[in-house]
């Protein structure tokens, strides 16, 4: 039965793929429970049968991922990040200089990494650069992350829409692109891009890092209880030392009974459940608290020692679609949330002069943290609602593990570009030299494959196979050439348009799956060859920087950056045209249109 033109399967799959983007777009639900329901949803309505519903989990481009995760974990592990970053960074004498020295190698080891492992390695190590050469990390980390989403278009596995367009296409032709079959338009918009970002230096915000207002702010606001053991309970106020703190005072004094005393009197007696509100130095506070046996005015501190020495100061970003957003640190309800303490609350590199277990947090937020030692007692709910950038909990090798690595890389490469072996083939075998050279061990491999992704893109694969069965697809192409008429220069500029919008709200890797097919069939229906529309469509999905939710490397420097949601914008807007503009550009002078 058709209704409008449509089967009911049609029907079905345009409001899976409807809800699917509104879910993912307007609520905080987890991208791979979003994809995992449509899924079901497919089979269950019986748009898709049982193989072509679980067939994303065995597709060729979502095997070669997860081993990809494999590679990456032995360079990692053996320090191979970390070396480059000592030793191409280096001292450059101006600004201009220091964005080439700077989004050259991030684009480099992009193209063969995950950009986001690449970010999340580089955000410190560029902040404390960027102090060094006494520029603002905010004028930094944009360009660390638009080169690092770049860079990744330069090769096949540099990143996922690359990787399953070239695997959806290679099941419709039996043909395999190449590893470097990306690397020439890659590198254009590469070039072109930093230019432009060099030619709109002053459209880069001028931000102070958020972790700067708890660094070099005189005077912290901090609420302390006193316990009802505590051995100055009964003297005065003068008579504990409790008055003043160096580079600080005693601003008021909160009775168990509510009632607020300020100014306050030295002569005033401390009383068990009594609140001091002191302003001053930070680790002078902290100090005080300790000598002086108080506790930190937060109900859910009791869970751990106060006097532990070795707890520690660490700062947190909020993530995008954290749980935590829109709560206050005593309504969060996190496993691990107890263990720590906030201490001060960063927004926009402004400190928040509020108590802070009471402030509303937002995305992006900086909180200043006190806790046990790193990877002691924090939960996992915490470290994927807060992005720790300071871990070092990763043991690092150096010498001859970097090499081995390293080496491994290399022959991955050659082997699956010279023609020798499939890249999956290519990719398995450096998995298992990384394992047997000891560049990770099986548990540090099989903790680097980030199952939540597979599951996107497992997704992402079986909604396109949804939009083609359905023939959803070939309406779409049909409609997309009949709007621009048979000029396929204007088809392919109306697809990357669309397909660079959509990317800045929903994940590449699903972008491209559900473009995939249009794109080919709109190819087709013109009698053209796919393969320069499918070039043009793997660039513009990647091709995200109006804002920070375009791209999970947008929203690792996000809060680090201290960045406002329009600072993306005011930048991104132009980069999107200007990569739109040198995309359509180099693909049609390398690879002309042509009837077949």
């Amino acid at each position: 039965m058709l209704i409008l033109g449509l089967s009911i399967y049609a029907w079905v799959t345009i409001i899976v793929v409807l809800t699917m983007f509104s879910i993912m777009i307007f609520t905080k639900l987890p991208t791979e429970f979003v994809f995992l329901g449509g899924i079901c949803v497919l089979f269950v309505s019986g748009v898709l049968d049982a193989k072509e519903a679980f067939a994303g989990f065995s597709n060729t481009s979502v095997v070669l991922i997860a081993v990809l995760f494999v590679v990456v974990a032995g360079m990692e592990r053996t320090g191979v990040l970390q070396w480059i970053m000592r030793h191409l960074l280096g001292s450059p004498s101006s600004w201009a200089k220091a964005i080439v020295r700077l989004m050259v190698p991030v684009a480099v080891l992009s193209s063969v990494l995950s950009n986001t492992t690449v970010v999340a390695l580089f955000v410190n190590v560029v902040k404390m650069w960027g102090k060094k050469l006494g520029i603002s990390p905010s004028r930094l980390l944009i360009p660390l992350s638009y080169a690092s989403g770049m860079g990744g278009v330069c090769t096949l596995i540099g990143t996922p829409p690359n990787l399953i367009i070239s695997g959806m296409y290679a099941e419709d032709t039996g043909v395999q692109m190449n590893f470097f079959t990306t690397t020439l338009p890659g590198l254009f918009c590469l070039v072109v891009g930093i230019l432009s970002i060099l030619a709109m230096r002053r459209l880069l915000p001028d931000c102070q890092a958020p972790e700067d207002a708890f660094a070099n702010a005189k005077e912290y606001t901090m609420e302390f209880l006193v316990p009802s053991d505590n051995k100055h309970i009964g003297q005065t106020l003068g008579e504990a030392g409790l008055m003043t703190v160096e580079g600080g005072q005693l601003l008021e004094v909160i009775g168990f009974d509510k009632e607020v005393v300020s100014p306050v009197d030295k002569d005033m007696l401390l009383i068990g459940g009594d609140r001091l509100v002191y302003c001053g130095r930070i680790e002078e506070l902290l100090r005080l608290r300790h000598s002086h046996g108080l506790m930190a005015a937060d109900n859910k501190i009791f869970a751990f020692s106060q006097d532990n020495k070795k707890r520690q100061l660490r700062t947190a970003h909020v993530r995008f679609g954290s749980p935590i957003i829109d709560k206050s640190w005593d309504d969060v309800l996190l496993k691990g949330h107890d263990e720590m303490t906030l201490v001060a609350v960063s927004r926009y590199g402004q400190r928040i002069n509020e108590v802070p277990h009471e402030v509303v947090l937002q995305a992006g937020d900086t909180l200043l943290l006190e806790c046990a030692p790193k990877a002691k007692s924090i939960g996992v709910e915490v470290e994927k609602a807060l992005e720790f950038l300071d871990s070092d909990e990763m043991p690092v090798k150096s010498g001859m593990p970097t090499l081995v690595s390293s080496l491994i890389m290399l022959g991955m490469i050659l082997l699956s570009s010279l023609d020798v072996m499939p890249l999956l083939q290519s990719a398995f075998l450096a998995a298992i030299c990384m394992l047997l050279f000891r560049c990770c061990t099986p548990l540090q491999a099989m903790k680097s494959i980030n199952w939540n992704i597979l599951m996107v893109f497992a997704g992402s694969v079986v909604l396109g196979t949804a939009i083609q069965k359905t023939g959803l697809a070939e309406i779409l192409a049909q409609g997309v050439v009949s709007v621009c008429g048979p000029h396929p220069l204007l088809v392919m500029c109306a697809v990357c348009v669309v397909g660079t919008f959509i990317t800045e709200f929903i994940s590449n890797a699903a972008t491209g799956a559900m473009f995939y097919p249009i794109v080919y069939q709109a190819a087709v229906s013109m009698g053209c060859d796919p393969f320069p529309f499918l070039i043009a469509l793997m660039i513009s999905v990647s091709s995200s920087f109006a804002t920070p939710i375009g791209s999970p490397t947008h929203m690792l420097v996000y809060g680090p950056g201290g960045y406002r949601f329009t600072d993306f914008m005011r930048i991104g807007f132009w980069m999107n045209i200007i990569i739109l503009i040198a995309n359509l550009f180099i693909v049609n002078l390398l690879w002309p249109i042509q009837q077949v």
